[in-house]
Order: C-alpha cells, then structure tokens, then sequence
C-alpha cells in the first residue's frame, strides 16, 4: 500500500454534535470515528435521523464540531476565518439533495459556472478560454452549454440541475465531494445517469466522494466502502461486498430486508 493511500485524505476522532440544552438535548453524532481514504466511494447509509446529513455539514464545515476533531489531509482542520473555509472549501465541495436550493435564482448559468472557474484561480482567463471550460464541464454531464447561456435555473429540470451541480464539481475539481442523496428528487433514469457521472468523476480525478443515502440498495451499487449510521452512531463498516453480503448487525439486515427483490431467489 502507497503511503497516498495509507495516509487518509478525511478522518474523524470522536465526533460529536448535539443540539439543544440539558433539558432539550439531542445528541445527532455519537462519537463517532472514521477514516476515508483517497480515490475512495464511502457510502454512509442509515434511516432519517440517523445523523448521516448532520455528519455532512459537520465535515463541510457548515454545522459546527460539539466535541471532536476533524483532520484534512492529515491535519488538523482548521476554518476559524472567512480565508481558512474558502481554503478549505477549494478541497472539499458537495452536491446536496434538492437541486433548487442549490441556486440563487438571481444568477444565470453561466455565471454560476464562471464562479467555479474563477475560484480555482483562472480569472486571467480570456472569455474564450472560459467558454471552452465551462463547454467541457457540460459536455461532462451530458449538457450542451450553448442551449444553456443566459437561463435561469428555475428554467431548466431537475436532473439537469443536478447534472450542473456535478459541472460545477468537474470545474472546482476538489479533492473529496460529499454527495448528499443526490438522486433523491430526480426520476429514476436521471438517477442512474447521475450516479455513473459521480463514478466517472472519481475515476478520472482519484476523487473521494462521501455518498450519503437511505438506500443501501444504492451504496451497493457505488460504493468501495460502507458505513452504517443509527441513532448517530456507526454500527458496522467495511468494504461494500463484506457488509452487504455478510451482514452482522440487525439494524443493517433490516435495512437490506427493505430493498425491492425482482426475484424471491435473488439475495445480496
């Protein structure tokens, strides 16, 4: 093993998040510890209120840390300023669940697109340049960027929003992605289409991407590795085939015993 794979790209040391007071108090992350590795697909998989999208945002940075440590590249995180989250955020970005609220409405396209370009520190770019950028980014998720200049994104669907959060991702080209049930609210051929792009991001960036999802059916599909998530606790991991087809813990038998069977004598 290379000391790149050795050394973990993400790690946790017992992570905690609970919100609330002593008399109100709801503790979401449980002391949890993990290691993600570079190249990786991690599935984080468990029910609603299992804690795994509070786990997200506390990885982003947009949730804070109530007890724990986070470790990026083998430090110490640190995004105690305005300039230390941008840093941060140039290395690790995410697509969430509702592609609508992931626009400004305000903001066409193209300067959304232009955004990422400039924040990878191409602003020297001539508009040429930039349009070739932003056409191999849409071309990436199958969007063509000349049908897509000055639109809103009201005026586009939900898949091809999502498809753009992944150009977005193609520009930026960060290190880890965290993809948070990003198949939730599209139809289903939008959702096969959308996980292949997530795969054939890591494939030809060595990314890591953190796929959050309810539906173990669907980290079985995508996944290197597997946690499972309850009561904001991990109560099994390890490789995607050793979990799924050798299940230890009730709570992840339950939670394969509910993905739809298109035989009686198919199992995982």
């Amino acid at each position: 093993m290379s000391d790149e794979k050795a050394l973990p790209c993400l790690s946790g040391k017992k992570l905690v998040k609970v919100f609330g007071n002593n008399k109100t108090k709801t503790v979401a992350v449980d002391h949890v510890d993990f290691e993600f590795h570079k190249g990786e697909v991690i599935s984080i998989v468990g029910e609603s209120g299992s804690g795994k999208t509070t786990l997200s945002k506390m990885l982003l940075g947009l949730s804070s840390v109530t007890e724990g440590e986070i470790y990026f590249d083998g430090k110490l995180r640190d995004i105690s300023s305005s300039k230390k989250r941008r840093e941060y955020w140039k290395g690790i970005q995410a697509v969430f669940q509702d592609p609508f609220a992931s626009y400004n409405i305000f903001y066409k396209i193209d300067s959304v697109l232009l955004d990422c370009i400039n924040m990878r520190g191409k602003k020297h770019l001539s508009k040429e340049e930039k349009n070739e950028l932003m056409t191999e980014a849409c071309s990436f998720v199958n969007l063509k960027f000349e049908e897509l200049t000055n639109k809103y994104p009201f005026e586009l669907s939900g898949g091809q929003m999502q498809r753009l959060m992944i150009a977005r991702v193609f520009l930026l080209k960060p290190q880890i992605l965290i993809a948070d049930e990003p198949t939730s609210m599209v139809d289903a051929c939008s959702r096969a289409t959308i996980l292949d792009m997530l795969l054939k991001l890591r494939n030809e960036n060595n990314m890591t991407i953190i796929f959050i999802t309810h539906d173990i059916g669907l980290a079985y599909y995508i996944s290197d590795v597997v946690y499972i998530m309850e009561h904001g606790k991990f109560v099994e991991h390890g490789a995607t085939d050793e979990v799924i087809l050798h299940p230890k813990e009730a709570y992840t038998k339950r939670l394969l015993s509910d993905v739809p069977r298109i035989s009686k004598k198919w199992e995982f």
